[in-house]
């Protein structure tokens, strides 16, 4: 019996299947990128799980901490900042690590180092705002591109000829080697195959890390995306870190 309709030819129809498939990739890709910005989803957490010693490090950004609060999230070390170059002091530092310290938490204290001035000035810095303090962590240099440094980045020597008295001065002023922060792409060019006593915190969001040397990290910084009660600063997020020992190893790791 005659129709009116027509029958979609083969090919059309397969296109269709194929474009429909392709809007669901779309739609499925954009759910997970946003599930993970806002902090719902983070590629790492399952991973990082596998290990039973972790903490968090904080800044300004994260504001007035209540470390009752803060402390009592199944947490066991906080790194604070607490310099930045040769003449910037976190104005929270003072603060977080009194109140930190109040607590059962392992606490230590990071310095940002800056490409653009002596490290031995920047060592003095550091010197003379975080207290020698026993069962701290050792002081951490935070070695990582920022600024135009993204794009330019400085050279080995330069950053070795800053680096490399900031450091010497940190472990005679503490007595233990400082540890060292960094990303793997600056790691990568700065730190590989040298500083063997200094123990690494390696940022690494994407993938457990796999330093290029074959060496082992001390810490990780998992996530920056995590929320947890007892902070109200203007950043709503936390970073969060894992230990690669046991509590006994991390107390171990204190000055």
């Amino acid at each position: 019996m005659p129709t009116d309709a027509t029958p979609a030819h083969p090919r059309k129809r397969k296109h269709r299947r194929l474009a429909l498939a392709l809007a669901a990739v779309v739609v499925v890709v954009a759910v997970l990128t946003g599930l993970i910005a806002s902090g719902v989803l983070w590629p790492t957490r399952v991973l990082a799980g596998r290990y039973a010693v972790r903490g968090v490090d904080v800044s300004v950004y994260q504001g007035t901490i209540d470390w009752t609060v803060l402390g009592n999230e199944n947490l066991d070390f906080a790194i604070l900042k607490s310099t930045e170059g040769s003449g910037s002091q976190d104005s929270q530092f003072a603060a977080n690590w009194e109140g930190a310290r109040d607590t059962d938490l392992v606490v230590g204290a990071y310095h940002f180092m800056s490409f653009e001035s002596p490290g031995e000035t920047q060592a003095q810095n550091v010197i003379d705002t975080v207290p020698a303090e026993a069962g701290t962590l050792p002081v951490t240099v935070d070695l990582e591109y920022y600024g135009d440094f993204f794009d330019n980045p400085p050279s080995r020597e330069t950053v070795r000829g800053i680096l490399d008295p900031l450091l010497d001065a940190l472990e005679e002023h503490y007595g233990v080697p400082p540890m060292i922060y960094t990303t793997q792409k600056a790691y990568d060019r700065y730190v590989r195959d040298n500083y063997p006593d200094n123990p690494i915190w390696i940022r690494s969001i994407a993938a457990e890390p796999n330093l290029p040397d074959g060496r082992d990290w001390t810490f990780w910084q998992y996530s920056s995306r995590d929320r947890l009660p007892g902070y109200d600063g203007e950043e709503e997020f936390i970073d969060m870190n894992v230990f690669s020992g046991t509590h006994d190893d991390l107390r171990s790791l204190t000055q």
